[in-house]
């Protein structure tokens, strides 16, 4: 703001020139524009704890995720790793937060299903509950769906039917696709929302 109340006023220096053509020969305006960035940045600065925090909670919910899959490897999914696609656990946080912002409790209120569609059908993989120490006040069943064009590896395909054939399958391809259902559980009227990501 300086720099643009100085650029229009008239006032003059010790030797009588006018401070404007001063300006005018020390910076060409894209130095100034540069200038005027910067501030309107600075301006908008408070807001930026907010974004820190649900980026936090964003990242705590991705490790929560990403913990129930390496979890659900050799009890429930029955293969040796899982691959998930890039910042697929980071979508579903940001989701997961989106939905959670209109409820009384926010997040803290949510119970969290964990599923995994496979070919065969949908299998429960685990439940989450953020936070315990509050009754929840709505549900949210998260779908995560196996990548149906994942090729079984070399090592899966030379052992499919054999009697040596491993108990685990080798290795379990997720879609970047995700689909999340709402259920509120304080009031009956407003039903249930589904969606696709």
């Amino acid at each position: 703001f300086a720099a643009e109340m100085v650029a229009t006023g008239s006032m003059k220096n010790k030797s009588g020139e006018c401070v404007c053509e001063l300006l005018e020969r020390r910076y060409d305006h894209n130095c100034i524009e540069k200038e005027l960035d910067f501030w309107e940045r600075c301006l908008v600065e408070p807001e930026r704890p907010v974004d820190v925090s649900e980026d936090r909670t964003c990242l705590q919910l991705a490790k929560m995720f990403e913990g129930c899959l390496s979890r659900s490897k050799k009890t429930a999914l029955h293969c040796s790793s899982v691959l998930v696609p890039e910042r697929l656990t980071w979508r579903v946080a940001r989701e997961v937060l989106r939905l959670s912002s209109c409820e009384p409790c926010g997040l803290r209120g949510c119970v969290l299903y964990v599923h995994l569609e496979l070919d065969k059908g949908v299998k429960r993989l685990e439940r989450i509950v953020y936070d315990a120490s509050v009754v929840p006040t709505f549900e949210l069943t998260l779908v995560f769906k196996q990548d149906g064009t994942a090729w079984p590896s070399l090592r899966d395909f030379l052992f499919m039917g054999s009697c040596f054939a491993p108990s685990l399958r080798h290795a379990l391809k997720l879609s970047p696709g995700f689909r999340l259902v709402k259920q509120k559980l304080y009031s009956s009227a407003a039903g249930t929302v589904i969606e696709e990501c």
